[in-house]
């Protein structure tokens, strides 16, 4: 998370698959390829289950299908059990898949602990979009503070601090554990009345006042097209990092109204969805 002294905020963040018999039978002879996914959330969520759904439709339509040519072992843990996350990404790695699907950070970081040669996909990083924001904040004249959170524990103590401070407001940056918390974060600040901007849609819906970020379905169906060139013996050092290409920006309206706040036109016409 990050808290700031000003109040500029607004301004800086401008199918069922059918399966023919004769195809079928076709694949009889072919290797059955292995494919990990270590994700950063309980599997009980429906965001990251959604996420999971358009990595298998994206790698449908480019030919592999789970249970035929393709097999998909997944495995779910939140950064705030490191202990399961490691025991998940040996567990993963003890299976010598073909490639591993990363979910985030945290989730990279434990899979690079249990291997080197087997090739990681990951569909975000969350340091990426911390250095972006220090460097941007002076331009602004917006004093950036890093407020880490390592516990659920610790949201309201840092919530209630910021909500102290006179013109301030939250940036509550992508991370497997902000997500996997947007409805304790978004109830909090709400009760401390605090003006606050996230990165997924989401924490818009749920009653966040603004929203910009990529669209993380996007990238887990386009990380199927990674997984495929690897899959089809291409070298993943070969394949450049490649940045989100689906950005959203979701303004809730109704929570503007409640911190008196005003939304200008022009950013409401920018947005992708304006929550009345």
């Amino acid at each position: 998370m990050f808290d700031m002294r000003r109040r500029k905020f607004i301004t800086l963040l401008s199918g069922a698959a059918i399966t023919c018999p004769f195809a079928a039978r076709g694949q009889q002879g072919e290797r059955v390829r292995r494919i990990g996914v270590l994700m950063g959330f309980p599997e009980s969520d429906s965001q990251a289950q959604g996420y999971i759904a358009a990595l298998r439709d994206g790698l449908h339509k480019l030919g592999w299908t789970d249970g035929h040519n393709v097999r998909i072992d997944t495995r779910w843990a939140t950064p705030a059990d490191a202990d399961l996350m490691q025991r998940f990404a040996k567990e993963l790695v003890a299976l010598q898949p073909d490639l591993i699907l990363s979910n985030t950070t945290p989730t990279t970081a434990a899979l690079l602990q249990q291997t080197h040669t087997i090739p990681i996909v990951f569909a975000t990083v969350a340091e990426y979009w911390l250095n972006s924001f220090k460097a941007a904040a002076p331009s602004f004249a917006v004093e950036a503070i890093a407020a880490p959170v390592r516990d659920r524990s610790e949201l309201d103590s840092i919530v209630a601090a910021q909500a102290r401070e006179p013109n301030g407001g939250l940036i509550v940056m992508p991370d497997s554990f902000t997500d996997a918390h947007r409805v304790e974060i978004t109830s909090l600040v709400a009760r401390y009345r605090l003006p606050a901007v996230y990165a997924y849609r989401f924490f818009a819906v749920l009653c966040g006042l603004l929203s910009y970020g990529p669209d993380l379905t996007d990238n887990f169906r386009r990380a199927a097209t990674y997984v495929d060139r690897i899959l089809k013996g291409e070298k993943p050092a070969d394949l450049p990092v490649q940045a989100p290409t689906k950005y959203e920006l979701v303004i809730n309206l109704k929570t503007a109204r409640a911190l008196d706040l005003d939304v200008p036109w022009f950013l409401q016409q920018r947005a992708d969805e304006v929550i009345e």
